[in-house]
């Protein structure tokens, strides 16, 4: 084969390759294009929201799934919960666009109404792709939930920061409650073709017009934060799926944990406390 010929080829092997790209790039922009629109209005959010965590937490009817989900302890602690899914696109240059809610514990270990949150900005650098990701952001303290209660711009590792969170179960899981101060656990899931997106940085923003939307007026997020508006019946799959996964029976369970370090990786633990 002469090299021309060979010159051909790979050029014809590299524009099967990019469109094949681009139709997977495409399928994944357009699937996730689906649910941000249907996650638009808070009923949306709420029912999104549901399946996000649902994917995070354990599943009673399988207890061992604890072993790869959010520790019931770090649930049981939770001042309060932001899941949203994050849709992000590039080709040199990148943006993305997300959205979701929060909610926090009340005095009475009751949840409170959602206030809905979005977050978007452009980025730079030599990333093609497109990823779909979903998150959930403990808030362990008062001050986190108060960050998210004053309205405007919450920044992630600016006035409030987060760090990766435990996964499993075990006394390596307490451990990390006791000795990580960070007021925010971050998990994510990502499924697509793009790998690697931080929350470092990132701004989520209270989505006044959808909450006014649907609670038919002006409430500000402290309010509804605050338990000063009831929890709407369009939320209760959500506070059902916290409540089997508060409840979940841990008893003859094998003690294994992933437990970040200070670098962010994940180290195993075992009953016997060995990585």
């Amino acid at each position: 084969m002469s090299l021309l010929d060979k010159f051909k080829t790979g050029a014809k092997k590299a524009g099967i390759q990019a469109t094949a790209f681009g139709q997977k790039a495409g399928v994944t922009i357009a699937s996730g294009s689906r649910d941000l629109v249907q996650g638009f209005s808070l009923p949306g959010e709420a029912e999104k929201a549901a399946k996000i965590l649902d994917s995070f937490l354990a599943d009673p009817d399988r207890p061992e799934s604890a072993l790869n989900s959010i520790p019931k302890a770090v649930l049981q602690s939770a001042r309060g919960l932001a899941v949203f899914q994050i849709l992000k696109a590039g080709f040199v240059f990148s943006g993305k666009a997300g959205s979701g809610l929060v909610i926090a514990r009340l005095p009475d270990g009751s949840w409170s109404a959602p206030s809905c949150i979005a977050t978007g900005g452009l980025g730079w650098g030599l990333q093609i792709g497109a990823d779909i990701t979903d998150f959930v952001i403990v808030l362990r303290t008062e001050d986190a939930v108060r960050a998210f209660s004053q309205g405007g711009n919450v920044t992630v590792g600016g006035a409030v920061s987060a760090t990766a969170g435990p996964i499993g179960t075990g006394g390596s899981v307490e451990s990390a409650l006791a000795t990580t101060p960070t007021p925010m656990f971050s998990y994510s899931k990502s499924k697509g073709l793009f790998a690697g997106l931080s929350l470092e940085g990132t701004v989520l923003i209270e989505r006044k017009d959808a909450n006014r939307d649907f609670y038919g007026s002006p409430v500000p997020a402290r309010d509804i934060l605050g338990g000063r508006v009831p929890p709407p019946e369009v939320a209760s799959r959500l506070y059902e799926i916290i409540e089997a996964a508060e409840g979940l029976d841990e008893s003859g369970l094998p003690e294994e944990a992933y437990v970040p370090n200070e670098a962010g990786e994940h180290l195993v633990f075992d009953a016997n406390g060995r990585d």
